[in-house]
């Protein structure tokens, strides 16, 4: 059953086919959805995204460049979407940032206050830029569904995870704000709190095969995340199987949120 036929969006934050935004593309075109995609800016990082969503069967992607942290990128990257499609349906917010000199056992108290509000820039604020341009196409185009990556290092400390941590949490309070604002125009904002994937972000924390072999070992489910279950679950919070719910972190990590020390 193709849940997303008819669907269009936006992908922000595809780096290589590790990426959870990879993922949830891979799973939505899956369902029927038309995605479009944005990249970091410069040749090199064009070059990179593009085969990535190539990868993803598409001989012909639609991409952008955005650098999030600048109010002038956005306006571009947003109107120029608006110019090429007549709908918004979903929007993926997959980036993060924090200076990897500060993402180390023991470093947490010297973040420096540059690279703090950074961090929080990056990571948090830009989903509030990202919803403000995206809200009025998509309340005409019916409502949408604005999701946004989180880990759960957010909620309690991963040691190393530092200032990306507090990022992820305000993140995902943003979210809430997000959706009590925009509920009125039919328009969703969910956080999917992924487990720990091999990715470009979790590569700048270290630690990514003691934490996968922890978590196959640990874990419910007695295995590690994959990324189709982050993309399925981008899929089901971009479809009307979802239609109910907004504001919520919804952790897909095998089931180790649930477990204490």
């Amino acid at each position: 059953m193709a849940l997303l036929s008819g669907k269009t969006g936006l992908i922000v934050g595809i780096a290589n086919d590790r990426s959870y935004a990879w993922h949830i593309a891979k799973s939505m075109i899956e369902h029927g959805a038309s995605c479009a995609f944005t990249h970091l800016p410069g040749e090199k990082n064009e070059r990179r995204t593009r085969r990535a969503v190539e990868a993803l069967g598409i001989s012909d992607p639609w991409l952008v460049p955005l650098d999030a942290s600048s109010d002038a990128d956005l306006d571009k990257a947003f109107a120029a979407y608006t110019e090429k499609f007549d709908a918004m349906h979903f929007l993926v917010h997959s980036i993060a940032y924090a200076e990897r000199e500060w993402l180390a056992v023991g470093r947490f108290t010297e973040t420096p206050r540059a690279a703090f509000a950074q961090a929080l820039d990056i990571s948090a604020y830009t989903l509030v830029a990202m919803a403000n341009r995206a809200k009025d196409l998509m309340a005409r185009s019916g409502g949408g569904s604005i999701m946004g990556m989180s880990y759960y290092g957010g909620e309690k400390v991963v040691p190393g995870y530092n200032v990306m941590g507090v990022a992820k949490a305000a993140l995902e309070c943003t979210a809430r704000y997000l959706a009590s604002e925009l509920g009125q125009h039919g328009i969703r904002v969910n956080i999917i709190s992924g487990g720990y994937l091999r990715t470009l972000a979790s590569s700048a924390v270290g630690g990514t095969d003691t934490m996968e072999e922890a978590v196959a070992q640990r874990a419910p489910l007695r295995r590690a995340t994959l990324g189709s279950d982050v993309g399925d679950t981008g899929v089901y919070l971009a479809s009307h199987l979802s239609a109910g719910v907004t504001g919520e972190t919804i952790y897909v990590d095998s089931g180790v949120n649930i477990l204490g020390a």
